[in-house]
């Protein structure tokens, strides 16, 4: 279960969030930043683009909430394993982490500004983690699949570290696979919006990223 640090929420959130502690796998991170990116190809004019930042109900929410981006989709990548589960990934074994699928299009949103939100809704500076959440299927993982996007990601990256004079988690992985995630997981905040862990945790980290980057948040209906 997900590690709630929270006194007042403890006991209800470790029966009710995403779930456990796992070990880091340095094997897999080591030698995947020396593999040739898998490029994803459009699909209907949409673009593609992942990424990996804790718990991913959390991080579905925020990309779901920005303009251009027409779908996020929750589920497992940067680990070793075929078709990882959501009990497997979270003994922290498989090497996967909670990621997104993110499809976007590219003439209202850009690949940049999908890289800004990333950072700007975490913690850059949390190892294997987000908040409440500890193990290596939480770590903070941008995925690229091409030099463009590498650059455009490094390029974010040292000028936040420059700026918080601080090391950021974000690891800089060439795009491989992803795998869809069950489908009790997908849209869990919209529907399940009385979770005692979407409550003080995943609703708070939407309205603070929504805040902070108010001209990108889509209009409600």
């Amino acid at each position: 279960m997900k590690n709630i640090i929270s006194i007042l929420f403890v006991s209800a959130l470790l029966l009710l969030s995403c779930n456990s502690n796992g070990q880091s796998n340095k094997k897999d991170k080591t030698t995947q930043k020396d593999i040739k990116p898998v490029k994803v190809e459009p699909v209907n004019g949409l673009e593609k683009a992942y990424f990996a930042s804790g718990c991913f109900w959390c991080v579905e929410a925020v990309y779901e909430s920005v303009k251009g981006v027409k779908e996020s989709i929750s589920g497992y990548s940067g680990g070793h394993t075929e078709n990882p589960t959501y009990q497997a990934s979270n003994t922290g074994r498989t090497g996967h982490a909670e990621a997104v699928e993110i499809l976007y299009d590219p003439n209202i949103v850009s690949f940049e500004t999908l890289v800004d939100v990333y950072f700007g809704s975490q913690n850059p500076t949390q190892i294997n983690g987000q908040g409440p959440d500890h193990g290596s299927q939480y770590r903070s993982i941008i995925f690229y699949q091409n030099d463009k996007q590498k650059q455009i990601i490094q390029k974010k990256k040292d000028e936040l570290a420059k700026k918080l004079n601080r090391a950021i988690a974000a690891e800089i992985l060439p795009f491989q696979k992803f795998w869809v995630g069950e489908d009790y997981h997908q849209d869990y905040e919209k529907r399940n919006p009385n979770n005692p862990y979407i409550k003080n945790v995943s609703i708070p980290r939407l309205l603070k990223f929504q805040k902070k980057f108010p001209d990108l948040i889509k209009e409600k209906h």
